[in-house]
């Protein structure tokens, strides 16, 4: 899966990092707390997230995230993006909840999976 699938699975804006949607994403991680965060370091992983300060762009940096994912029509501050672009960490944006959207990206890894044996 690349981040740019998830545009369509989560029916996701693009807010910054159009570029760069071509990665690969090989997990993903959804939370609201900064320290669970630092807790999963991973590499190149989607971060689903409702928090939306300047923390959580050095926070996903700082744990191998390639992409991060505003649930719940949440929007970052312009100091947020800034610092994404200047990271070449996409940021999106959906409506949907939390849940609802690790339940969408997880079934589709699971259609993937399937697919390819």
């Amino acid at each position: 899966m690349i981040i740019g699938d998830l545009i369509n699975i989560l029916n996701a804006e693009i807010l910054c990092g159009r570029k760069y949607l071509d990665r690969e994403i090989k997990d993903f991680g959804a939370c609201d707390l900064l320290s669970d965060i630092l807790a999963y370091s991973k590499e190149d992983y989607a971060l689903l997230t409702g928090l939306t300060s300047l923390q959580v762009v050095r926070t996903a940096e700082i744990t191998g995230a390639i992409a991060i994912v505003f649930v719940r029509g949440k929007l970052p501050s312009p100091e947020a993006i800034g610092l994404a672009k200047s990271h070449h960490i996409p940021l999106l944006k959906t409506d949907e909840l939390m849940f609802n959207s690790c339940r969408k990206i997880t079934e589709e890894l699971i259609k993937e999976k399937h697919n390819t044996k």
